[in-house]
C-alpha cells in the first residue's frame, strides 16, 4: 500500500478528445469527400495556370523573336519549292522529294511552332489530311444536342500559341469526341434528376409528417431551403442537402453514388488537365534557376543557327540546280525534310 508521503505520486491523467466519427451513410461521406477533392483540384489548377502564364510570358520574351525568325525562314521555302513542281524540269523522283520537303516543312511548322499549315498539308499529302484530324470539319448529325463549339483563339496568347491551340482542337480524334459526347449525355441525365432528388428530400423533411413541434420547426426550415434550391434549379445545393440529411434510404444513397462517380470522373479530367499543362507540348517550366537560364540560352542559339541554315537553303533553292543539289545532299544523308 502506497504511503501518503511517498516520493512517487500517483500518475497524472490528461483527458484526450476522442475523434468523433463523421455523421452520415458511406454514400453521403463519399459524396462530401468527392466535392472537397474537386474544389481542391480546381484551386490547384487555377494556381498552376497563373504560374504557367507567367512562365510563358518570360519564355516568349526571351525566345519569341528567335522562334519568329525560324518560322519566317521556313515559310520562305514554300514559294521556290511549289514553283519547282510547276517547271517540269525535275524527274518524278525529284518531284516526289520536293513534295516530301514541302510536307516535312509544313509539319515542322505545325508541330514545333504551332503554325497552321493545314492547307498545304491537304494540298500535297498523298490522301489529304488523315480522317482523324478532320473531325471538326464534319457537320453534326441530326439529333445531336450539343455540337462541338467553334474554336475561338485567345488574343492574349502569342500567335504561335494561338495556332498551336487551334491545331490541337483540329487533331481531336473520333474516340475523344465520342468520350466527350458520352460524358455530356451522362451529365444531362444526372442534371434531369433534380425533381427526383427534390421528392426524396421532401419525403424526409416534410414538416407535415412530424408531430413533435420542435422537430417540425426544424423540418419547416429545411423544407424551405429545399424548395428554394429546387425553384432556382440549383442541383448542387440539392445534392448538398441530400448528403447532409439524416439517415438516407437506399434510393437516395444510389443517387449520391452516381453523382460521386461523376465527380470522380471530373477529378480525373482535372488531373489530366494539370498534367497536360505541366508536361504537354505547350507546358512551361515555372522555375527560374540557373539551369533554366542556361537551357533558354542554348535554345536561342539553336534557333538562330537553324534560321541561318534555313535561309542558306532558301538561297540555294532560288535556282533549279541549287535545289537539285539540296535534294542530292538530303538523299545522301537519308532524310526527306530540312
Amino acid at each position: 500500500m502506497k504511503k501518503a508521503d511517498s516520493a512517487h505520486p500517483s500518475p497524472i491523467t490528461v483527458p484526450v478528445r476522442v475523434a468523433e466519427a463523421p455523421a452520415g451513410t458511406p454514400a453521403q461521406l463519399a459524396f462530401r469527400q468527392a466535392i472537397l477533392d474537386v474544389e481542391n483540384l480546381r484551386e490547384r489548377l487555377r494556381d498552376l495556370r497563373a504560374e504557367q502564364a507567367e512562365a510563358r510570358r518570360r519564355y516568349w520574351q526571351q525566345v519569341g523573336p528567335a522562334a519568329a525568325t525560324v518560322v519566317a525562314a521556313r515559310r520562305s521555302l514554300f514559294p521556290p519549292l511549289e514553283e519547282a513542281l510547276l517547271l517540269g524540269y525535275f524527274s518524278r523522283l525529284e518531284e516526289q522529294q520536293i513534295t516530301e520537303l514541302i510536307l516535312g516543312n509544313a509539319r515542322a511548322l505545325e508541330d514545333r511552332f504551332g503554325e497552321d499549315e493545314e492547307a498545304i498539308i491537304r494540298k500535297y499529302a498523298p490522301h489529304g489530311r488523315p480522317a482523324a484530324t478532320n473531325v471538326d470539319a464534319a457537320e453534326p448529325k441530326p439529333g445531336k444536342a450539343n455540337p462541338a463549339p467553334e474554336y475561338t483563339p485567345d488574343p492574349t496568347l502569342p500567335p504561335h500559341e494561338q495556332a498551336a491551340a487551334a491545331a490541337r482542337v483540329r487533331r481531336k480524334n473520333k474516340a475523344q469526341r465520342k468520350q466527350e459526347e458520352a460524358a455530356q449525355a451522362d451529365q444531362k441525365q444526372l442534371e434531369s434528376n433534380a425533381k427526383t432528388i427534390y421528392r426524396q428530400l421532401a419525403r424526409t423533411h416534410h414538416p407535415d409528417l412530424e408531430r413533435d413541434p420542435e422537430k417540425q420547426a426544424h423540418k419547416t426550415a429545411q423544407m424551405q431551403r429545399i424548395t428554394e434550391a429546387y425553384e432556382a434549379d440549383d442541383l448542387y445545393a440539392l445534392l448538398q442537402l441530400l448528403s447532409e440529411s439524416g439517415p438516407a434510404d437506399a434510393e437516395a444513397d444510389d443517387v449520391l453514388a452516381r453523382y460521386t462517380r461523376a465527380l470522380l470522373q471530373q477529378q480525373a479530367q482535372l488531373k489530366q488537365a494539370m498534367n497536360e499543362l505541366k508536361y504537354g507540348p505547350n507546358g512551361f517550366v515555372t522555375g527560374s534557376g540557373k539551369k533554366q537560364e542556361l537551357e533558354l540560352r542554348q535554345l536561342k542559339r539553336d534557333l538562330r543557327a537553324e534560321a541561318d541554315y534555313v535561309q542558306h537553303v532558301a538561297r540555294l533553292m532560288g535556282e533549279a540546280e541549287g535545289l537539285r543539289d539540296v535534294l542530292r545532299q538530303l538523299a545522301a544523308e537519308g532524310v526527306d525534310a530540312i
